[in-house]
This record gives C-alpha cells, structure tokens and sequence, in this order.
C-alpha cells in the first residue's frame, strides 16, 4: 500500500510540475507568435518538427530537449495571422524611412543609391565567407583561444550577444563598431520588443540610440538562464538548430580605430574614467588627472592611439578584466567555431549584405535597413593611424586579433607587419 501511494504521488507532483513549466514557459515565451519558416530553415518532412533532422538528430535528443521542441513548435497556425496582421502595419509605417534622433542627423547618413550585387553573386559570396570560416575552425594547426571548447563549455555570460527574434525566428550576433546600432533596430522592430506609445516601432531610425543599447530591450542568451534555470542550454540548442542565424564583421585593425575615435576622441564621461584614466596614468606618466572628461579635454589631456595599443597588449589588462566589448575580439563575442551561422555580412559591403540578408530573412517587405554613416572609418587609414605605432607592436596586436583577420577572410596587412 505505501508503495503504491507513493506511486500515485509521484505521478500527480510530476504531472503538476509539468503543467507549471508549460504555463511558465508559455508566459515567457508562447507569446512571442513564432514565426519561423524563414529562407534558411532546414527542410522537413511533414510529420517532423521543423528545424530538426528526421533520423539521427531528433532520435539523438534527450527527452527534455524533445518535449520543448515539441512544444516550441505548436500553436504555429494560431499565431501566424496574428503575426501577418501585424506584418502588414509595420509595411504601412515603414515606406519612407525618416531620421527623427538629433544624433543621428549630426552623424550624417549616406541616403545614396548603390548599384548592389546580384543575388547569385551574393550568393556565392556567403558559401565562400562559411566555407573559409569552417575550414579554418576545423584546421588543428590553427589554433587560438577558447577554439576547442563545445558550446556547452561557453559561459552563460559570454552568450550575452546573441539576440534573439522569436517571431522571426532570428538570432543575431552583435558586434559594436560593426553597424551594431542599426541592427539592433532591425531586431527590435522585428521582434516588436519596444513599444512608442502603445505601438511597436515600424521604422528603425525611429527608435532612440539610449533604447536601442538598453539591455532590458533585447532576449539574449545570457537572460535563458534566468527564465529556464536547466532548461536554458536544451532551449539555446533547440533555436540554434531552428532559428536562422548572422553577424557582421568589419577588418580588425580598422574597427580598433573606429572603437578609438568613437571613445577617445569624443567626449564620452564613462570611458573616460573607467579606462582613458588609468590609460594616461600607466602610458603617459600623468598624475591628478580631471575627474570629468570636459576638464581633461579643455586642458589638452586625451588618450592617444598609442596609449590605447599599448592598453591592449598590456598582459596586465585582461588579468583584471575582460576586453571591453568594443575591441574584444569578435570570436570571443560571437562563437563563430561552436556556433553555425547561416550568414556572415561585413562592414565593408553592409549596403549590399544587408539587402541581401533582409530579402532572404523575407522581411524585406516590412522594413528598410537604415543607411550607411558618410563619415564611417576607412580601411585606407591604416596606414596613417598606425605610421607613428613601433613594428613590433603592430605585431603583437596582429596576433592578439589574428583569429579574427583569418576567421572571416581578412588579408593579412603585410604593410603594417613589416619594415
């Protein structure tokens, strides 16, 4: 008799355990109206659930995993009209784009026309971009840090820039100084996460730059663990497997330059005290500096581009912090070797890439990605900005950010490496 009754009690506290997680997990996330027949989902078979492989790969998948993406794929057909109705009113809103933030009227924005790429051409672009980072991610003679870890091994803290566009069925990895800002506004309007009163924005440009970096705006990886305590890596796996997924990527030396003149150069109260401070205290000899960036600027005191390299390849940096994500390497922000991208774009065609990429992601209907800045760092400075650098600086910097020149097809920059 005990034994039975403990039977029978351990059925009810599962069952009522499992009718908790499904209304949990449907609070959080059920209302998102999955929307996830973009261009680059996997083929399925009729009776499979989308996004996982018929055979080995759902076989392969423990019960957890399978229960979740049963219930990550249901109620598709009642929310697809909600999401069309809404994808129609995004349309109406989003014709003429307009730029209604003083910021971004004073960066300047390049409206021009441009003879983009041919979609086969773009095409065979991406299969040559996936198929040098996969190459090289497989090379063992390649090596660089955290390459060998599995995706398990990536701390939650690390996931922190992959957001994710459950309507859409998107994840996208934010790098900053990659045209970070404005694909962030891509995913906001996308996913509708931020609402201008009462409405969810339909034109990027229209959203602030104060919200767009507000991290409480975005669902990334990082927040999983919060909602789903365990659950959270089986859900990361199960919409990396679903979800399409990109970055961009812009040539290393020129986003370090980029990330300096954005920093350093303005005004900017935060990095001022928490690394051009100590930088000009370690590199430049100088001592009771101004506690406000407005007085250190009006007496002449800045961080140079010398001081910032010497930053960087100061061992004694990382030992008290990581990089700043501004000039951390993208490989450590982007896991491009644990995680399979669907498409890479680059700054130096992001007019064309993401023409192309909004077309594939068949979203190009509802929104416009927002123009280039005319006044965006050029690969052509390099030479400028690193003449007064000593060659065995260049050197060292070249290897601390190497993966990152191979990884995503940058050539080496032979001029800048050698006497």
């Amino acid at each position: 008799m005990t034994k039975a009754r403990l039977l029978r009690l351990s059925v009810v506290l599962v069952s009522i355990f499992m009718i908790l997680l499904i209304i949990v997990y449907w609070d959080n996330v059920g209302t998102a109206h999955f929307y996830l027949h973009t261009s680059f989902s996997r083929p399925h078979s009729s009776g499979a659930i989308p996004g996982i492989t018929a055979g080995e790969d759902w076989e392969a998948l423990p019960d957890v995993d399978e229960f979740l993406a049963k219930l990550l794929s249901s109620n598709l057909k009642q929310n697809s009209s909600i999401s069309r109705k809404t994808e129609q009113l995004l349309v109406q809103g989003s014709s003429k784009p307009v730029v209604s933030n003083l910021e971004e009227n004073v960066r300047g924005y390049d409206w021009s026309t441009r003879n983009a790429r041919n979609s086969f051409d773009q095409e065979k672009l991406q299969i040559e971009r996936q198929r040098t980072l996969r190459e090289f991610c497989a090379n063992s003679s390649f090596t660089f840090p955290t390459k060998e870890r599995s995706f398990d091994d990536i701390p939650n803290y690390e996931l922190n820039h992959l957001i994710v566009d459950d309507r859409h069925g998107i994840i996208y990895c934010y790098v900053p100084k990659v045209a970070c800002t404005n694909w962030k506004r891509v995913m906001i309007v996308l996913s509708e996460s931020l609402l201008d009163q009462g409405v969810p924005y339909r034109n990027p440009l229209d959203i602030p730059r104060e919200h767009v970096h507000n991290t409480s705006t975005h669902l990334t990886f990082n927040k999983f663990w919060r909602r789903y305590g365990k659950f959270s890596r089986h859900l990361m796996k199960i919409k990396l497997k679903k979800y399409t997924k990109f970055l961009f990527v812009r040539d290393p030396f020129v986003r370090l330059i980029s990330a300096f003149r954005s920093k350093f150069e303005l005004e900017n109260e935060e990095f001022y005290r928490r690394f051009a401070i100590p930088m000009l205290k370690l590199y430049s000899n100088h001592t009771n500096l101004p506690t406000s960036v407005s007085e250190a600027f009006g007496a002449g005191l800045k961080v140079s581009f010398s001081d910032f390299i010497q930053y960087l390849l100061d061992p004694r940096t990382e030992k008290m912090a990581p990089f700043n994500e501004h000039w951390r390497q993208v490989y450590r922000l982007c896991h491009p070797c644990q995680i399979d991208y669907d498409f890479i774009g680059k700054l130096e065609t992001l007019d064309e890439d993401a023409a192309y990429l909004l077309q594939l992601l068949k979203v190009d209907r509802l929104l416009r990605f927002p123009p280039s800045y005319r006044n965006r760092t050029a690969s052509s400075w390099e030479d400028d900005w690193f003449a007064k650098i000593p060659l065995a600086w260049r050197q060292q910097l070249y290897k601390l950010y190497e993966a990152d020149f191979v990884l995503f097809g940058y050539p080496k920059p032979e001029n800048l490496l050698k006497d």
